[in-house]
């Protein structure tokens, strides 16, 4: 059996992966400010990728990476099979998703329901190592509806190591299968990130990364003593140029920052790219941008341009350039 070696990890932040999110072109534009913070797709279920449309699913530019492709399913062979798949398209990593909450997911019996069911899930871990060299890691929540004690998530996770896992990243709130919508369960159950903590000291020789309420690169470095990475969901998306020190203060990259100026450019080349392969409504890549003046002056007026103008199917790069020209315009802003 191959081992997903923690040694060989080397990403202390990332991106976590949020439906309707982190398609192909927010990721894009997240590559615009940080080019080694980890990425993720949204999740992807295995039945999609055996039988829907692999290209729309799975394609990706190589600007992109390093990025987790993230599955959803609870069928040991068919999981080996997109772990082949993913293997032979150029992800850097497989997940397996045990954490979302979502009626959807439920009934298609995987998700954080599985937390309940460790042995499968070792089981299709097992069937997904031995499918493929790339790592394989799982997202799980530190429990679900009663069953979330911490000895309950150590047990989950020692029965899933046992498969060969090494990689864990642990969103530090349980999950309440009913009753709760999957926007709720990400703010009312209470963050434990005590239990996260003792988790690594427990498993020590495991890659444990910490999931939940983060929004500020100071809460990373306070982190990175106890754990082995920060994930970071929301707040990478509501405020997208939080990662733009990323790349010097946790890769120690000799780089400056982009200003927000350059990463706007950027993107006015990626649409008109994309203008020219069909693309009908700038929206698809513009919607990932509406943050990136978050806390500036102008961010309204930038905003709301973008909105306006990016579901009009003659729009082009342009309407990125006219945002552009009235944030820049505001006294105050910083590039």
């Amino acid at each position: 059996m191959a081992f997903s070696s923690p040694s060989k990890r080397h990403y202390p932040v990332s991106v976590a992966p949020m439906m309707d999110r982190t398609d192909r072109h927010f990721r894009y534009f997240m590559r615009q400010i940080t080019q080694r913070t980890l990425l993720y797709t949204e999740m992807v279920t295995s039945a999609a990728i055996l039988n829907g449309d692999r290209h729309h699913l799975l394609d990706f530019s190589p600007i992109e990476k390093p990025l987790v492709l993230q599955v959803g399913g609870d069928n040991p062979q068919d999981l080996a099979e997109c772990a082949r798949i993913a293997t032979d398209w150029g992800y850097d990593e497989i997940n397996l998703n045990v954490g979302c909450p979502s009626s959807r997911v439920q009934n298609g019996h995987f998700g954080a329901c599985l937390m309940a069911q460790p042995d499968r899930v070792a089981a299709c871990v097992e069937a997904m190592m031995q499918a493929t060299h790339l790592p394989v890691s799982v997202k799980h929540r530190i429990g679900i509806d009663d069953c979330d004690r911490y000895e309950d998530m150590a047990h989950f996770v020692q029965t899933v190591a046992a498969s060969g896992c090494q990689i864990f990243s642990v969103h530090a709130r349980k999950a309440w299968l009913k009753g709760l919508s999957p926007k709720e369960n990400r703010d009312i159950p209470p963050l434990r990130y005590e239990d996260v903590y003792r988790l690594k000291q427990n498993f020590s020789h495991l890659w444990i990364e910490i999931n939940g309420g983060f929004i500020q690169l100071f809460q990373v470095h306070n982190q990175l003593p106890k754990v082995d990475a920060v994930m970071i969901g929301r707040a990478a998306y509501d405020n997208p140029y939080l990662f733009a020190t990323v790349d010097r203060d946790f890769y120690h990259e000799d780089r400056s920052a982009p200003s927000r100026h350059k990463v706007a450019q950027a993107m006015m080349d990626y649409l008109e790219e994309w203008k020219i392969k069909g693309l009908l409504k700038p929206h698809s890549i513009t919607r990932h941008m509406l943050q990136l003046f978050s806390g500036q002056p102008g961010s309204r007026a930038w905003k709301r341009l973008l909105t306006e103008q990016g579901c009009r199917p003659d729009a082009g790069p342009d309407i990125i350039h006219q945002a552009l020209d009235k944030v820049l315009a505001i006294p105050g802003l910083t590039q």
